[in-house]
C-alpha cells in the first residue's frame, strides 16, 4: 500500500469531518456541574459512543468513572496476531470564559481565516475526529492492520482523576502494545512534532479568614486584618521579583536540552503586549517545559461594580502549580502547602483543599513506535522531519498508563499548536493540520503493524 491513497481518502473525508466536529463542538461539555448541566457531557459521550459503533467497534461502553463523569470505550479487532494500539482523546472542554470576547459563538464551529473556531475544536474534540479520520482512511484502503482500542475521557480538563482511578481498578481494559495520546500538538503549524515530556500539576483551593464578618473600612480599616490584603500578600510570596516561581524547597533551576523556543516567537504566540516583559529566568524552553510554574487561576473578591467600603473578612483563591519531569507532584503539593502555611500573614486562619493532582511524564523516545511515527510524519509533511518538544500542560493519564503497562510505548501528538489558543477565547483548529495528522496517524498504524509482523 502506498501513502497516496491514504492522503487522498483523508482529503475526501474532510467535509464530513467538519460536519462531525461541528456536531461535537455544539455540546457544552464542561465537566463542572456548577457551570454547565451534566446532560451536556452525557450527550457528548453518547455522540462519541455512536460514532464508534458506526465504525464497527465492539464492546462500546459508557464507563461511569469515580469522579462522576463518563468515559467512552470501544474495541476494534484487527488481524490475528496484530499488535493492539490504544487511541486516546477527551470530549470534555474548558469553560468558554468571556463569551462576549469570542468573535463567533464558542459552541458553534465557525470557519474564519482558514481555521475552524469553537471550544474544543483543537482540545480535544478535534483529536477524536483525527482518530476517526485515520481509521476510516485505513478501512477504505485495505483495512485497519492493528487491533484498536479507543478511550475518550470525560473529565480531563478538570483534573479530577476519574479515568485514572477507573483504569487502575480495571487494568486489563486499556492494555495495549502502544498508546497514541491525541491531546498534544505540533510546535508550530506545519512542523510535525511529538511531545516527549509533560509537566504534572497540583491544584489547591486556599481560604483565609480574619474576621467574623466584613467591617466598615472607615471605622476599622488600618487595624482590622483584611483577609483580601492577606491573600494578596500570600499569593505574592509565590513569585520572585522577576516572576520566577518561588515555593520554599522546590527546585527551579532545571534546563531543557531539546528543541528551543525563540523568545520573539514565544512573544508572538502568547500575544504579549508591547513593552511587557516575560517572567522568569533561563530560556523560554527552560521556563515552560523544565521548571515549575505557579499560576493563580481564580480569586474570590468583591467586583468593582457594587463594591462597598469594607474590610474583607474572608478571601479565597485557587492555585495551579505545574510540576516538571524529575519532580514528584505529591511532594510538590506538600512543599506548596508548607509554603502557604509559613507565609500566611498576621496569623490569618488558613485552610487548604486539594482539588486536583497529576504526575509529570517523560516518554521513551528510543522505542520502535517513535521510528514508525517519524516515518509517517515524514510522508504526511513532505520536506519535514519529526521534532520532539516538551509541553507545559498536564495529561495525568499518561503516568497511570505508563505504570499499568510499563512495556507499552506512549506517543503524544495532536492539534494544539500555538495558533489554536486552547483554553483561551477564540480557540480554533487548522483543518490542514487535522488532515495531515490524520494521514500521519493512519500511516503510523500501518508502519507499526509492519514493524511488529
Amino acid at each position: 500500500m502506498t501513502a497516496r491513497p491514504i492522503s487522498e481518502t483523508v482529503a475526501s473525508l474532510m467535509p464530513r469531518a467538519k460536519a462531525e466536529l461541528a456536531e461535537l463542538v455544539a455540546f457544552r461539555s464542561v465537566a463542572d456541574p456548577a457551570q454547565f448541566p451534566r446532560s451536556e457531557c452525557e450527550a457528548a459521550a453518547d455522540w462519541v459512543a455512536d460514532a464508534l459503533r458506526a465504525e464497527d467497534f465492539e464492546d462500546v461502553a459508557l464507563l461511569d468513572t469515580p469522579d462522576g463523569t463518563r468515559s467512552v470505550y470501544g474495541f476494534l479487532p484487527g488481524p490475528v496476531g496484530a499488535p493492539t494500539v490504544l487511541l486516546y482523546a477527551h470530549y470534555d472542554v474548558q469553560p468558554p470564559l468571556d463569551e462576549s470576547a469570542w468573535l463567533s459563538p464558542p459552541f458553534e464551529l465557525t470557519e474564519r481565516d482558514g481555521r475552524w473556531f469553537g471550544r474544543g475544536a483543537a482540545d480535544c474534540k478535534g483529536g477524536f475526529v483525527m482518530h476517526l479520520l485515520a481509521l476510516r482512511a485505513l478501512k477504505a484502503n485495505g483495512g485497519v492492520p492493528v487491533s484498536v482500542k479507543v478511550i475518550a475521557e470525560g473529565s480531563e480538563e478538570q483534573g479530577t482523576g476519574g479515568l485514572e482511578r477507573y483504569a487502575e481498578a480495571h487494568p486489563e481494559l486499556l492494555a495495549a502494545d502502544t498508546i497514541v495520546i491525541g491531546d498534544a500538538g505540533n510546535f508550530r503549524v506545519g512542523l510535525p512534532t511529538v511531545t516527549t515530556t509533560l509537566r504534572g500539576m497540583t491544584m489547591l483551593r486556599v481560604r483565609l479568614d480574619t474576621l467574623e464578618g466584613n467591617l466598615h473600612s472607615g471605622l476599622f480599616g488600618g487595624a482590622a486584618p483584611d483577609a483580601l490584603a492577606a491573600m494578596i500578600q500570600l499569593l505574592a510570596s509565590l513569585r520572585a521579583e522577576d516572576g520566577t516561581t518561588t515555593v520554599d524547597g522546590l527546585a527551579t533551576d532545571e534546563a531543557w536540552d531539546g528543541l528551543q523556543y525563540p523568545e520573539d516567537e514565544f512573544r508572538t504566540d502568547a500575544k504579549v503586549l508591547d513593552g511587557v516583559e516575560l517572567i522568569g529566568a533561563g530560556t523560554v524552553a527552560d521556563r515552560i517545559w523544565a521548571r515549575p510554574a505557579v499560576t493563580v487561576i481564580g480569586i474570590d473578591c468583591p467586583p468593582v461594580v457594587g463594591a462597598t467600603p469594607s474590610v474583607q473578612a474572608s478571601a479565597r483563591a485557587q492555585i495551579s502549580l505545574r510540576v516538571p519531569p524529575g519532580q514528584d507532584a505529591a511532594e510538590a503539593t506538600k512543599l506548596l502547602t508548607a509554603h502557604l502555611e509559613a507565609h500566611t500573614p498576621w496569623g490569618a486562619r488558613l485552610s487548604v483543599e486539594q482539588v486536583g493532582q497529576g504526575q509529570p511524564f517523560r516518554a521513551d523516545v528510543s522505542s520502535p513506535a517513535y521510528t514508525s511515527m517519524a516515518e509517517a510524519m515524514r510522508v504526511a509533511y513532505p520536506g519535514q522531519e519529526m521534532q520532539s518538544s516538551g509541553m507545559g500542560g498536564s495529561i495525568p493519564l499518561c503516568n497511570t498508563l505508563a505504570a499499568l503497562y510499563p512495556e507499552a510505548e506512549i506517543l503524544l501528538i495532536g492539534l494544539s499548536e500555538p495558533e489554536a489558543r486552547i483554553h483561551a477565547v477564540n480557540e480554533s483548529v487548522s483543518p490542514e493540520e487535522l488532515e495531515r495528522l490524520s494521514v500521519a496517524e493512519a500511516l503510523f498504524l500501518r508502519n507499526y503493524a509492519e514493524s511488529k509482523a
